[in-house]
């Protein structure tokens, strides 16, 4: 259920922006130094928080914030992921209007009401979401860049050579890494989201310790790595819309991204619109419902 969290597509749109910004040398190592810091941030939280069952709230408390720093603590954790929420609606939103041609305001409200009936039943219906379309959702992550293996397979090498608008080229830059970096750590504090879930993990026995660690580590620390892997392929995305000669200031959009990836798995452009669409809306719905549920 926690790894479920790790479906949105802003982690694309960052790995675009810092390919397209900073070119693939200093977004390679960001992406790298970004994830040490993740999980070695992440392991002891995840921890206590599974192992004694406390919330968000109870760990900030404990920390030393006392209860007014606590309230202050929890509100900034609430705000960022409402702010994340809105971000996920507006991707979700894009694929909606491309798919049904509606209005874009209409989209956005879509989007968002969707999620409410879903959290309002908490945590099992979201339990079982996220297992149920987890199997669906790996097959559509992986499919575009399978295809693109098989069909182009020169386009990874190409890859490897893309500069930076800030940058001017492709070599490591100390300050551009430092500026790539700076992007991709906003992403630390969703380690709270996790909080969130592995408080209900079981209590660690002699019988399931190894099942219990693996499932710490997996569910927040160790989620970098499907993190990494999705922000490499969001940097990759956004290249190719590059090379598809769409404008620039649309290549971090992950629709778009997705729309050039799906090129390489079906002939029929219809097919493509659908795909995108249906890809984009269940990795969106999977991430709101950790959004919502967390942020409230």
């Amino acid at each position: 259920t926690a790894m479920g969290g790790v479906s949105f597509l802003a982690l694309e749109a960052i790995g675009g922006v810092m390919a397209l910004n900073y070119g693939f040398t200093n977004t390679l190592w960001a992406i790298l130094a970004v994830a040490v810091v993740t999980f070695l941030t992440g392991l002891p939280i995840s921890y206590y928080a599974a192992r004694y069952g406390v919330d968000i709230d109870l760990l900030t408390r404990g920390a030393g914030f006392g209860y007014v720093g606590s309230t202050i603590t929890s509100l900034i954790y609430a705000a960022f992921t409402f702010i994340f929420f809105a971000l996920e609606a507006a991707i979700m939103a894009l694929a909606l209007r491309l798919y049904l041609d509606w209005p874009v305001v209409w989209c956005y409200i879509v989007s968002a009401i969707v999620i409410v009936p879903l959290v309002l039943r908490g945590i099992t219906l979201i339990s079982k979401l996220q297992i149920w379309t987890q199997g669906l959702w790996l097959v559509l992550l992986a499919l575009p860049y399978v295809a693109i293996a098989i069909r182009d397979p020169g386009a990874f090498r190409a890859f490897a050579g893309l500069s930076g608008y800030l940058s001017g080229n492709s070599s490591f830059d100390w300050l551009m890494f430092g500026a790539a970096c700076t992007v991709g750590c906003s992403l630390v504090v969703q380690i709270g989201e996790q909080v969130d879930y592995l408080r209900f993990l079981p209590a660690k026995t002699n019988a399931n310790r190894w099942r219990w660690w693996a499932a710490v580590v997996l569910a927040r620390p160790g989620r970098i790595l499907v993190g990494m892997a999705k922000m490499l392929g969001g940097a990759f995305l956004a290249f190719l819309v590059l090379q598809q000669q769409s404008p620039a200031d649309q290549a971090s959009e992950p629709t778009r991204m997705y729309l050039a990836g799906f090129s390489y798995v079906f002939d029929d452009y219809a097919w493509v619109v659908a795909v995108t669409a249906l890809f984009v809306v269940l990795s969106q719905v999977k991430i709101n419902v950790t959004n919502a549920y967390a942020g409230s």
